[in-house]
């Protein structure tokens, strides 16, 4: 796992092997990127489901200005700070160990950029999604990035318009943007 651009492209990133985190493939990341390039300087992102937080540390890389990462692992938030700072973004980035869900039903900030990547076969896009719209957690033509198994369906949402479906092997990916 590595970043892909930015300044602090080419940075090998820290995992742990095991069958609960599937890292986005860096052509998957890198197809996302080039379609969401123009959206990301001065983005404030928020990466659920973060993993090891390749989403959101390349989104920094690349020019967000800030990213938040919540991740309920606690052992995977410390590789995340971990390479956070060794790519010398860890000021631009805040760290929550928290339920996807109760950090959005909670959650008063707004974000250009949402990125999702939850674990595959789980069914948990649809929920993430709903309560986004819900709780108006999106900026004014905000974007939603979803990564899930191909084998569940992208829903369509009141309020959002699908911009990008694609499959990559057993991964769909979905943006959504705010209309």
């Amino acid at each position: 796992m590595r970043i892909i651009a930015g300044k602090a492209g080419g940075l090998k990133l820290k995992s742990l092997k095991g069958r609960d985190v599937r890292p986005t493939l860096d052509r998957v990341k890198e197809s996302m990127f080039n379609i969401i390039a123009f959206d990301l300087p001065g983005a404030e992102v928020l990466d659920l489901f973060a993993g090891f937080g390749s989403l959101g540390i390349e989104a920094l890389s690349r020019g967000a200005v800030k990213a938040d990462f919540v991740e309920i692992n606690r052992s995977h938030l410390k590789i995340i700070e971990e390479n956070l700072k060794k790519a010398k973004l860890f000021e631009q980035a805040e760290l929550f160990t928290q339920d996807v869900y109760l950090y959005l039903k909670t959650c008063s900030r707004k974000y250009d950029l949402i990125f999702m990547d939850p674990p595959y076969e789980k069914e948990m896009t649809a929920e993430a999604v709903r309560l986004i719209i819900e709780n108006n957690l999106l900026k004014e033509k905000g974007l939603i990035i979803s990564e899930r198994s191909g084998t569940e369906k992208a829903e369509e949402f009141n309020g959002l318009s699908i911009i990008k479906n694609k499959r990559y092997g057993n991964s769909l990916l979905t943006i959504y943007k705010l209309n």
